[in-house]
């Protein structure tokens, strides 16, 4: 596995050199080191887990323009390193479940599902999250606010790949959801913490806009 796990590094460290979304290296990097250290407290297999916290993003749709490319993509790689089908399989239903889609994203059913689905979650939100939601938001042109226009809501999955309104509104169709759908207990306890933030910067936010501080 050992081997599997450099491969899957090295992968990752190309597929998102140049990144300037929010999900460069760095991200993988840190969804794989919470994934590790949630599969331990969970007792989740942690090697399961770190591979597919390398590879998730290498599988996400939206760095393609054709849909599955990224899940085949993966696939290939798996192939490539004449890992067991029966880790494929798993190592594929765990990136599965984890991309957001708007809600719309399949229920993670095993243990390493959550934990990577958790992991990656966490980067969302908090001090990083923030950083990296205007982060993403530039990247694709979007405003950093747009007063009097409202949040989408019950978005369909291509109806939430497509641009956001602006930066803040990805708080409201996104990121404050995300701990309460938290599914695992160390997930959710170290979400607490960091959701506290995202509030505290959404009234500071709101308050120099209104030129009240």
């Amino acid at each position: 596995m050992h081997v599997l796990i450099d491969r899957a590094e090295q992968l990752a460290r190309r597929f998102f050199t140049e990144d300037a979304s929010g999900h460069d290296w760095h991200h993988t990097d840190r969804v794989r080191r919470q994934a590790v250290k949630l599969a331990e407290r969970e007792g989740a297999d942690q090697n399961i887990c770190e591979i597919a916290a390398l590879l998730h993003d290498v599988a996400d749709d939206k760095f393609y323009n054709e849909k599955g490319a990224g899940i085949k993509q993966v696939e290939r790689f798996l192939a490539d390193a004449n890992t067991d089908s029966e880790t494929v399989c798993h190592i594929l239903a765990v990136i599965d479940t984890v991309s957001f889609k708007g809600g719309n994203n399949q229920s993670p059913d095993t243990l390493e599902a959550k934990v990577v689905q958790d992991a990656d979650r966490l980067d969302a939100i908090g001090a990083i999250g923030t950083a990296r939601c205007f982060m993403f938001a530039g990247n694709r042109g979007e405003a950093m606010y747009v007063p009097d226009s409202a949040a989408r809501t019950n978005m369909s999955e291509d109806e939430y790949r497509r641009n956001s309104i602006s930066a803040i509104h990805h708080f409201y169709e996104k990121l404050l959801y995300l701990k309460d759908h938290m599914k695992t207990e160390s997930g959710f306890d170290i979400a607490e913490g960091r959701h506290r933030f995202l509030e505290v910067f959404l009234e500071q936010f709101f308050s120099e806009w209104d030129g009240a501080k």
